[in-house]
């Protein structure tokens, strides 16, 4: 008789920037509570919240007297103090390298994000292998037509921009293998975003259904300078495709000229214009403009290397055998 061994429990770390958590940062960590405890997924897999990073990003209100408060009645909350406001990305990244759990869970301090969904994510990357499941929204985000109708249009930019980024899923409710995690917030360097870092070496990302709350009355701690701010970063983490759009444009500018010489010079030999000099200028202008083009798109290439060498985007990231992880815990 063969005896059947419970599958092994996973193992969580969630991790909350806190920027302007004073009035919901307790109601967020009250209902994580429940989940510190020996939690089951609605598919069967048991899991539990073994800590939950609180990263004080230095915002204007009292949240570092939420934090200690916190701290101090459990055991499980562990915060991070940051020497200045570094933003959204850079604190999830420091507490993300603060982490020590099987999978990292990445949360809004808003009470957004319901903890219970934690299993769904869990769910989710066990059924598709996934090192990557972001929560996508079931209903609209509460901010606004404007700014969701932005949202949507900068991220469908980006997906154009980043080859194998999927901008149109990025949400900052999401579930991420800790190794992965984790060494994403070893090499990322200034001013990455997060998800981009994050897809240069993840195997497989994905996304599952969850249902958004309300955000409260408490006011976004993203001005319109900060959504701008936080779109430029995006764009520029995105890679060198930009770069070598401008390359592009230069050589066709290039290619073009001798065309556009000799549409002119037949329009100037049947009389079309008879501005003396004005052919030779327009030739001159387009040639040496293409080559202009041209040579910024090279320069630019090389630019752009640099900045990739000093975001940190890894030649290749080695990890343990997926069977030997979390993943592997299904017997699959």
């Amino acid at each position: 008789m063969t005896e059947t061994t419970a599958p092994a429990q996973h193992e969580v770390s969630v991790v909350i920037p806190v920027y302007q958590g004073e009035r919901t940062l307790a109601a967020v960590v009250d209902e994580l509570a429940a989940s510190v405890t020996d939690r089951v997924s609605p598919q069967g897999r048991p899991y539990r919240v073994v800590e939950v990073v609180l990263v004080h990003d230095c915002g204007p209100d009292r949240s570092d007297d939420a934090i200690r408060a916190l701290a101090g009645s459990h055991d499980w909350v562990r915060p991070v103090w940051l020497s200045r406001n570094f933003g959204q990305h850079a604190a999830t990244l420091a507490g993300i390298a603060a982490s020590g759990g099987e999978w990292v869970v990445t949360m809004d301090e808003d009470g957004q994000h319901d903890p219970e969904a934690v299993g769904v994510l869990l769910d989710t990357a066990m059924a598709e292998q996934a090192d990557v499941v972001y929560a996508r929204a079931t209903n609209e985000p509460p901010h606004g037509a404007l700014r969701n109708a932005a949202s949507r249009g900068a991220k469908w930019l980006v997906e154009r921009l980043a080859k194998g980024a999927p901008a149109a899923d990025f949400s900052s409710f999401r579930l991420v293998l800790g190794e992965v995690a984790r060494s994403v917030a070893a090499y990322a360097g200034p001013g990455i975003y997060l998800d981009v870092a994050i897809s240069w070496v993840a195997g497989r990302i994905t996304t599952a259904p969850v249902e958004m709350r309300s955000e409260g009355d408490r006011p976004s701690g993203y001005t319109m300078r900060r959504l701008v701010s936080h779109f430029w970063r995006l764009v520029l983490s995105s890679g060198t495709r930009p770069l070598r759009w401008v390359s592009a444009l230069g050589a066709a500018a290039v290619v073009l000229a001798p065309v556009l010489a000799v549409g002119l010079i037949v329009g100037r030999a049947l009389g079309s214009w008879d501005v003396p000099g004005w052919t030779s200028t327009m030739i001159l202008l387009m040639v040496t403009t293409g080559v202009i083009l041209f040579s910024l798109g090279v320069i630019a290439e090389y630019v752009g290397l640099a900045v990739n060498m000093a975001m940190g985007k890894p030649l290749y990231l080695p990890v343990r055998d997926r069977r030997e992880g979390p993943l592997g815990r299904d017997g699959t």
